[in-house]
């Protein structure tokens, strides 16, 4: 009896232990930041009036019960941003997300403070935002990405 409980907890820390395929734990990868490409105002469409944030410095994808939850972290240029929120870019007739060849990407606004303000130590910039994502959205999705003014960073399956 002994000898059986000690097999099968040895198969359950080696199956645990697989690689990242495998591991229901590793379910995105960490988040890795890419330059923003430089386009014109005529090339995008205005989706929002709010105004991306300057940079985007952690995003992570984090499982919960029927889905996951997106969040990340923005670094605007002074303080007394507000109202921030993780937008699709593309989204489908129900104003869902749709994701575009694997890629689920949403863009970073947030609403300017009004007036001149102090830029402030990064930490005291930083705003955060998130959103859910059902398992119907991410089913097609190899990849989710969160794009800001000078960077973006996406996190891989």
């Amino acid at each position: 009896m002994r000898g059986s409980v000690l097999a099968a907890m040895a198969a359950l820390v080696f199956l645990a232990s697989c690689g990242t395929r495998l591991n229901p734990f590793n379910w995105f990868g960490g988040s890795t930041s890419e330059p923003v490409a430089a386009t014109t105002q005529d090339e995008v469409e205005p989706v929002d009036p709010r105004p991306l944030v300057d940079q985007v410095v952690a995003m992570q994808v984090d499982r919960v019960p029927g889905g996951a939850l997106v969040t990340a972290i923005g670094l605007p240029t002074v303080q007394g941003f507000h109202g921030a929120e993780l937008l699709p870019t593309e989204t489908g007739i129900d104003d869902r997300p749709v994701a575009e060849d694997g890629v689920l990407t949403f863009r970073f606004v947030a609403v300017p403070p009004p007036g001149r303000r102090p830029s402030g130590t990064p930490a005291s910039r930083e705003i955060s935002a998130g959103v859910f994502l059902t398992d119907q959205a991410l089913a097609a999705v190899r990849s989710i990405t969160v794009v800001g003014a000078r960077n973006q960073r996406s996190a891989r399956r």
